[in-house]
């Protein structure tokens, strides 16, 4: 980039012979006839790297023009170098270096020492100019980080404070549960005395006084003990679902056939009289599990696949599993177990269900069927979905209408490590 060179002088010769002496430098100049005209000039342009002024002017000498000058804050960065043919005394020299001056030159003028004087001011100029550029970029990056400083403290408090919040939720929420759970087994507990009393006498009436009484009366009492079997089985699964958060972390690494077989037993009535066809491809794995909790899981799994068969067809389930693995790694038995994850399969060809339906299938209380036409509390797949996550696992359910349904569950074979941080 050219450097812009101010040059002041009342006599055209002086300014046209500096030009010359200059000029084989590639130096871009502007010139000035008079004080008052090189003012005029820096009104409007204030990017001059050098001000060349001879001293001795009609009007305003180039002390007074200097002086005006310096006066203005966007040219004060502008060097001046004085061009004069007097040789003045001390005084006079301290005064144009007390307006700003920074050199003075001699005529008759010495072309080597004044392109030597500017090449040396230029290239300060040069040199300041950068320094300012890089003052000014490290101030708007020093507001840049201010700025960043005070967002992220705010965030940081934010966030603090969303923490504290959130805490405080979790608390509430915890004893919430812990008061929704105690009510729901005692409320089922305390419904099991009435319940058992009105099936009793139920009972005595159907056994007692059933040739006395005519069909829509034992009509009516077998309606009453059906309505309170549904009602003692609704009231058992409610007591195993609110037991389920009590749970204690008592893992074992335990055989997975030896509960899916005690499954299958408690479910062998059944089985028989749907004549189903139960399939295990190959013997499940040992995992480190709460046996009491993967009973019942399969319990349900197998039960809600036997529940949901289709019309005169035998039900198929099918029982598979593979391995898979994540991250981490854990030698047990000089054995690498790295993070790995045990996939169990049930898969049926009942009724199904469509596929949007997958979430709401584990939500409590949710029947996708008409509960007349199928018996159940609509809690067994909740209660398998709370077992699994127990577990530190997932379960998912992918299904087509008619077309049967396969239940998913994920489970870790050894289960995380608790670490207590201290310090």
């Amino acid at each position: 980039m050219q450097q812009k060179i101010l040059l002041v002088d009342d006599r055209e010769d002086n300014l046209l012979s500096m030009e010359a002496i200059l000029e084989p430098d590639g130096y871009h100049f502007v010139k000035a006839t008079s004080g008052r005209h090189a003012l005029k000039i820096l009104l409007t342009e204030f990017d001059f790297a050098l001000i060349l002024m001879d001293v001795k002017m009609p009007n305003l000498s180039g002390f007074e023009t200097a002086s005006l000058i310096y006066e203005r804050e966007k040219l004060r960065h502008i060097p001046i170098i004085f061009i004069t043919a007097n040789n003045f005394g001390e005084e006079n020299i301290f005064k144009g270096y007390r307006t700003g001056a920074v050199d003075y030159i001699y005529k008759p003028i010495n072309s080597d020492l004044l392109r030597a004087k500017v090449s040396v001011y230029i290239d300060l100029y040069q040199k300041n100019r950068r320094l300012q550029i890089q003052e000014q970029k490290l101030k708007a990056i020093n507001k840049n980080l201010e700025n960043e400083i005070a967002e992220r403290k705010a965030s940081e408090e934010k966030v603090k404070q969303l923490n504290r919040q959130l805490l405080g939720n979790i608390t509430l929420l915890e004893s919430a549960n812990r008061d929704l759970d105690r009510f729901a087994f005692m409320a089922s507990h305390d419904l099991q005395e009435p319940l058992r009393k009105i099936r009793t006498f139920s009972d005595l009436l159907a056994t007692k006084y059933k040739e006395a009484l005519d069909g829509d009366a034992n009509s009516y009492i077998n309606r009453i003990q059906n309505a309170a079997s549904r009602m003692q089985s609704l009231i058992k699964d409610i007591l195993a679902f609110s037991k389920l958060t009590g749970e204690k972390d008592n893992f074992e690494f335990t055989d997975l056939n030896i509960l899916l077989d005690e499954a299958m037993g408690d479910l062998e009535v059944t089985i028989r009289e749907k004549e189903a066809h139960i399939s295990i491809l190959e013997p499940l794995p040992a995992l480190e599990v709460k046996p009491g909790l993967i009973r019942p899981l399969f319990y349900n799994l197998i039960s809600n696949a036997l529940k949901y068969s289709k019309e005169k067809v035998a039900p198929h389930i099918t029982i598979r599993y593979e391995l898979t693995s994540g991250q981490g790694s854990r030698i047990v038995d000089n054995r690498e177990m790295a993070g790995k994850y045990c996939r169990i399969f049930v898969e049926d060809n009942g009724i199904g269900f469509d596929q949007i339906y997958a979430e709401q299938v584990f939500e409590m209380f949710r029947r996708l069927h008409v509960s007349s036409a199928f018996e159940g509390t609509g809690i067994g797949l909740a209660l398998c979905k709370k077992i699994v996550e127990k577990h530190h696992g997932f379960i998912t359910a992918t299904s087509k209408a008619n077309e049967g349904t396969t239940f998913t569950i994920t489970l870790p074979v050894y289960q995380p490590v608790k670490v207590s941080l201290q310090g």
